[in-house]
Protein backbone atom coordinates (compact mmCIF):
# COMPACT_ATOMS: atom_id res chain seq x y z
CA UNK A 1 0.00 0.00 0.00
CA UNK A 2 1.30 3.45 -0.94
CA UNK A 3 -0.05 6.94 -1.63
CA UNK A 4 -0.96 6.11 -5.27
CA UNK A 5 -3.75 3.67 -4.42
CA UNK A 6 -5.37 5.33 -1.38
CA UNK A 7 -9.19 5.61 -1.54
CA UNK A 8 -11.69 7.02 0.92
CA UNK A 9 -13.59 4.50 3.04
CA UNK A 10 -16.88 3.08 1.77
CA UNK A 11 -19.73 5.54 2.39
CA UNK A 12 -17.39 8.40 3.31
CA UNK A 13 -18.16 10.44 0.19
CA UNK A 14 -21.70 11.81 0.06
CA UNK A 15 -23.32 12.30 -3.34
CA UNK A 16 -25.66 15.15 -2.41
CA UNK A 17 -24.58 18.76 -2.01
CA UNK A 18 -24.71 19.98 1.61
CA UNK A 19 -26.68 23.22 1.76
CA UNK A 20 -26.51 26.00 4.32
CA UNK A 21 -22.85 25.46 5.23
CA UNK A 22 -21.42 28.91 4.47
CA UNK A 23 -20.83 31.09 1.40
CA UNK A 24 -17.74 29.16 0.32
CA UNK A 25 -19.81 26.00 -0.27
CA UNK A 26 -21.75 27.59 -3.12
CA UNK A 27 -25.06 26.75 -1.40
CA UNK A 28 -24.88 29.09 1.59
CA UNK A 29 -26.88 32.24 2.34
CA UNK A 30 -30.45 31.42 1.35
CA UNK A 31 -29.65 27.69 1.12
CA UNK A 32 -31.52 27.24 -2.21
CA UNK A 33 -34.74 28.63 -0.70
CA UNK A 34 -34.77 31.95 -2.54
CA UNK A 35 -35.44 35.32 -0.90
CA UNK A 36 -38.26 35.97 1.57
CA UNK A 37 -41.79 34.52 1.47
CA UNK A 38 -43.44 31.68 3.35
CA UNK A 39 -41.48 28.95 1.56
CA UNK A 40 -38.17 30.37 2.74
CA UNK A 41 -39.11 30.10 6.42
CA UNK A 42 -38.45 27.12 8.64
CA UNK A 43 -41.52 25.13 9.63
CA UNK A 44 -43.39 26.02 6.43
CA UNK A 45 -46.07 23.59 5.31
CA UNK A 46 -48.72 24.36 2.72
CA UNK A 47 -52.34 23.66 3.63
CA UNK A 48 -54.04 20.97 1.53
CA UNK A 49 -55.88 22.60 -1.35
CA UNK A 50 -54.20 26.00 -0.84
CA UNK A 51 -53.64 27.78 -4.14
CA UNK A 52 -51.73 30.85 -3.06
CA UNK A 53 -54.78 32.85 -2.01
CA UNK A 54 -56.68 32.12 -5.23
CA UNK A 55 -60.11 30.60 -4.58
CA UNK A 56 -59.37 26.85 -4.34
CA UNK A 57 -60.92 24.46 -6.86
CA UNK A 58 -63.01 22.68 -4.23
CA UNK A 59 -64.72 26.01 -3.51
CA UNK A 60 -64.95 27.17 -7.15
CA UNK A 61 -66.75 24.07 -8.41
CA UNK A 62 -70.49 23.81 -7.79
CA UNK A 63 -71.85 21.27 -5.35
CA UNK A 64 -74.86 19.22 -6.37
CA UNK A 65 -76.75 16.06 -5.57
CA UNK A 66 -77.70 14.34 -2.35
CA UNK A 67 -77.00 10.80 -1.22
CA UNK A 68 -79.03 9.66 1.77
CA UNK A 69 -77.11 7.56 4.28
CA UNK A 70 -79.77 4.82 4.48
CA UNK A 71 -80.27 4.40 0.72
CA UNK A 72 -81.01 0.83 -0.38
CA UNK A 73 -79.54 -0.16 -3.76
CA UNK A 74 -80.98 -3.02 -5.78
CA UNK A 75 -79.62 -5.02 -8.70
CA UNK A 76 -82.18 -4.66 -11.49
CA UNK A 77 -83.37 -7.82 -13.26
CA UNK A 78 -85.85 -7.45 -16.12
CA UNK A 79 -88.72 -9.75 -17.06
CA UNK A 80 -86.90 -10.59 -20.31
CA UNK A 81 -83.99 -11.98 -18.25
CA UNK A 82 -86.44 -14.11 -16.23
CA UNK A 83 -87.99 -15.45 -19.45
CA UNK A 84 -84.55 -16.42 -20.81
CA UNK A 85 -83.70 -18.09 -17.51
CA UNK A 86 -87.00 -20.00 -17.51
CA UNK A 87 -86.44 -21.18 -21.11
CA UNK A 88 -82.82 -22.24 -20.71
CA UNK A 89 -82.96 -23.87 -17.26
CA UNK A 90 -86.57 -25.12 -17.36
CA UNK A 91 -87.47 -23.76 -13.91
CA UNK A 92 -90.80 -22.65 -12.46
CA UNK A 93 -89.44 -20.93 -9.35
CA UNK A 94 -86.87 -18.13 -9.52
CA UNK A 95 -84.98 -17.21 -6.34
CA UNK A 96 -81.97 -15.00 -5.65
CA UNK A 97 -79.90 -18.20 -5.24
CA UNK A 98 -80.82 -19.26 -8.80
CA UNK A 99 -79.92 -15.79 -10.12
CA UNK A 100 -76.59 -16.06 -8.27
CA UNK A 101 -75.84 -19.42 -9.90
CA UNK A 102 -76.76 -17.96 -13.30
CA UNK A 103 -74.28 -15.13 -12.74
CA UNK A 104 -76.84 -12.32 -12.91
CA UNK A 105 -76.14 -11.07 -9.38
CA UNK A 106 -73.46 -11.38 -6.72
CA UNK A 107 -73.96 -12.50 -3.14
CA UNK A 108 -74.22 -8.96 -1.71
CA UNK A 109 -76.91 -7.73 -4.13
CA UNK A 110 -80.56 -7.18 -3.30
CA UNK A 111 -82.78 -8.02 -6.28
CA UNK A 112 -85.48 -5.84 -7.83
CA UNK A 113 -87.57 -7.17 -10.71
CA UNK A 114 -88.37 -4.58 -13.39
CA UNK A 115 -90.98 -4.75 -16.13
CA UNK A 116 -88.89 -4.49 -19.33
CA UNK A 117 -89.64 -7.28 -21.77
CA UNK A 118 -92.43 -9.84 -21.87
CA UNK A 119 -93.06 -12.86 -19.70
CA UNK A 120 -94.98 -15.85 -21.01
CA UNK A 121 -93.81 -18.50 -18.54
CA UNK A 122 -95.75 -19.19 -15.35
CA UNK A 123 -93.19 -18.42 -12.67
CA UNK A 124 -93.04 -18.02 -8.92
CA UNK A 125 -90.52 -15.22 -8.44
CA UNK A 126 -88.86 -14.42 -5.11
CA UNK A 127 -87.16 -11.02 -4.91
CA UNK A 128 -86.52 -8.17 -2.50
CA UNK A 129 -88.61 -5.68 -4.52
CA UNK A 130 -90.84 -5.51 -7.62
CA UNK A 131 -91.91 -2.66 -9.87
CA UNK A 132 -95.69 -2.38 -10.34
CA UNK A 133 -95.53 -3.34 -14.01
CA UNK A 134 -93.33 -6.37 -13.29
CA UNK A 135 -95.61 -7.58 -10.52
CA UNK A 136 -98.67 -7.22 -12.77
CA UNK A 137 -96.93 -9.05 -15.65
CA UNK A 138 -95.92 -11.97 -13.41
CA UNK A 139 -99.45 -12.30 -11.99
CA UNK A 140 -101.10 -11.94 -15.42
CA UNK A 141 -98.85 -14.75 -16.76
CA UNK A 142 -100.28 -16.97 -14.01
CA UNK A 143 -97.29 -16.74 -11.69
CA UNK A 144 -96.74 -15.38 -8.22
CA UNK A 145 -94.53 -12.50 -7.00
CA UNK A 146 -93.17 -13.14 -3.48
CA UNK A 147 -91.42 -10.30 -1.67
CA UNK A 148 -88.61 -11.47 0.63
CA UNK A 149 -86.92 -9.79 3.61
Amino acid sequence: MDLSNLKPAEGAIKSRKRIGRGQGSGKGGTSTRGHKGAKSRSGYSKKIGFEGGQMPIQRRLPKFGFKPLNRVEYKAINLADLQILADTQKVSKITPELLLEAGLISRKHLVKILGKGTLSAKLEVEAHAFSKTAEQAIISAGGNAVKIG
